[in-house]
């Protein structure tokens, strides 16, 4: 009998998270939702949601830390899928939605790293490590520059969503990502690699089950 009690806290904890991720990706930079809401719309009493989530910083970190997950087991899902320049240029669409959630909880995060609860340094090696898994699939294949390191992509990135924000220009933002993926990717493969990829890049996150 104790194993689906497991199951069914399993489920409950993986529905709060993606619950919370979506409100704080649909909340943006206005405004935390509240963890009633949070539970709520989850299904489920602001009790359970306070056996898995104590408090608002460890439901964050939970969230914060699952699209860490997402944007590492994306890079192999991903590279499985897909040739490495398309499966470059649909991770980057999965680093934009890490952005956006994390624009919905910037607040609460900002307080947990500035009190040492929360700690960026290992997260930026494993994005970097996860960006170079990519590019070296692409430079053994022949579609992605060879000059292209994980430091480039993650400071284009970040300078691509900083004009663009992802809430309000999301449009501009892809077109720009489409000419950043033009630039790294070796020029024989760079526009077939866009062709193939426009008009698909909104499927990355289903392909991938996220």
């Amino acid at each position: 009998m104790s194993q689906p009690v497991r199951s069914d806290a399993a489920r409950n904890r993986q529905t709060l998270i993606d619950v919370a991720t979506r409100l704080f990706v649909a909340a943006g930079a206005g405004g935390e939702p509240s963890l009633r809401l949070i539970a709520r719309e989850a299904g489920v009493g602001i009790g359970t949601l306070f056996r898995h989530f104590p408090t608002r910083e460890a439901l964050v970190e939970a969230v914060y830390q699952d699209q860490v997950r997402r944007l590492t087991e994306g890079a192999d899902q991903l590279l499985a899928a897909y040739p490495p320049a398309q499966a470059m240029r649909r991770w980057m669409d999965l680093f934009s939605e890490w952005l956006a959630t994390k624009n919905g909880m910037l607040d609460t995060l900002r307080a947990m790293v500035n009190n040492k609860q929360l700690g960026s340094a290992h997260t930026r090696t494993e994005l970097l490590a996860a960006i170079d898994k990519i590019l070296a699939a692409g430079r053994s294949a022949g579609d992605i520059s060879a000059h292209a390191t994980s430091e480039d992509v993650a400071a284009g990135l970040i300078g691509i969503f900083t004009v663009a924000p992802i809430t309000s220009s999301s449009e501009q933002a892809a077109r720009l990502l489409d000419i950043f993926m033009n630039g790294i990717a070796a020029p024989a493969a760079g526009e077939q690699t866009l062709a193939r990829t426009r008009g698909a890049r909104r499927r990355s996150a289903a392909d991938l089950d996220v």
